[in-house]
């Protein structure tokens, strides 16, 4: 054991530091049209470091986090992923969720996969040959891309989440073992210059917290 880390946030200022960040990811979109630029080298490597200091159940860090950036690899990973979501949208999407992604506007094509210029695919891992078993793993790694989401938009970066359904194909096409399952794919880049995001609110405050 060591001692706890303090940030020592002088009490005048916690209230301004919690108000910019929260107005700071406040400003956070889904983008899906990205521009044909450069991401500077090393960012994303730092997102990734950030999103790895997310706390996980007894510590164990059950994530990995596939960065791809070949043209060719992530033209399969778009290839495979519109094919599972043709399916979707033509066969197991309910009326109600079809519904309530009718105000998004997405469909089966996903253009981003391909134009961003990096994709972040991430993987839960669970029991295998050389790593342990896990404890709640979809919460841990939820929290991480969290961290991730949060880091990529401090540096500037536009992202998505995207979720196929099935995800077995992401092992198969980026040579990944049984023991890691597919939890989203992230790409990420700058927003092209005619970038549109639907016009959507989120909830006021007095909707989401309850105090007892």
């Amino acid at each position: 054991m060591r001692a706890a880390p303090r940030s020592d946030v002088p009490v005048d200022e916690a209230l301004a530091r919690a108000r910019a960040f929260a107005a700071n990811l406040s400003a956070r979109r889904s983008v899906r049209q990205f521009a044909d630029r450069p991401i500077p080298e090393g960012v994303i490597e730092e997102a990734v470091r950030a999103a790895g200091s997310a706390p996980s159940g007894a510590n164990l860090q059950p994530w990995r986090f596939v960065v791809v950036t070949d043209p060719g690899v992530r033209r399969a990973l778009r290839e495979a992923a519109e094919a599972e979501e043709r399916d979707f949208y033509r066969r197991r999407v309910s009326d109600e969720w079809r519904d309530a992604l009718a105000p998004l506007g997405t469909d089966w094509r996903k253009p981003f996969l391909e134009t961003a210029p990096a994709l972040i695919v991430v993987f839960e891992v669970h029991k295998g040959p050389e790593s342990p078993k896990p404890y709640y793993v979809k919460e841990s790694v939820g929290i991480a891309v969290g961290f991730l989401l949060a880091a990529l938009h401090q540096a500037g970066l536009a992202s998505l989440t995207h979720t196929p359904s099935p995800m077995r194909f992401l092992n198969d096409i980026l040579d990944r073992p049984r023991e890691e399952r597919g939890y989203v794919v992230i790409p990420v880049g700058y927003p092209a210059a005619d970038a549109e995001v639907p016009a959507i609110d989120r909830k006021p405050l007095d909707e989401i917290l309850v105090r007892r």
